[in-house]
């Protein structure tokens, strides 16, 4: 069997169970002669047992055949650390302005999700949860022992 040539890997943030030929994914995907519905409905299947709207990085690597297979991940650090501070952003000034408070039990419930994540998959616990304490100071968010 021939391998295919990858021409190009596209990474974007689809919503969990949303995925619709609408843009951005619609021209991003068309532009390349890809199936639009079918990709929308293959994404939808695989993300319907997360719930619905949560950002989920993706990434779509995509052959000369027009073919494609994709990827997804753990939705991103910084949707879990706003989720557990009831918050729905972070704040303009860090360091100056509180957004929300999580506490450190939080951060460890998130670091085992993440934990599974490309980039963490090396990494201790500890150091996953060290990297949240450092996400959860940029956008605002102070993290408290209890």
């Amino acid at each position: 069997m021939a391998s295919r040539k990858l021409v190009q890997i596209h990474k974007m943030y689809i919503k969990a169970g949303k995925a619709s030929p609408s843009p951005p994914l619609g021209p991003a995907l068309g532009q390349r002669g890809l199936n639009i519905g079918k990709f929308c409905k293959e994404f939808n299947d695989k993300t319907n047992n997360i719930q619905e709207g949560v950002p989920i990085p993706t990434k779509i690597y995509i052959y000369a055949d027009r073919s494609y297979k994709f990827s997804t991940s753990a939705p991103p650090a910084s949707y879990f650390l706003k989720a557990a501070a009831g918050i729905e952003k972070g704040c303009a000034h860090q360091g100056k302005e509180v957004a929300g408070v999580v506490t450190l039990k939080h951060i460890y419930e998130i670091a085992k999700v993440k934990h599974s994540d490309e980039q963490f998959r090396n990494m201790t616990i500890e150091h996953v949860c060290k990297a949240l304490i450092g996400s959860a100071k940029s956008i605002g968010i102070k993290v408290v022992r209890e």
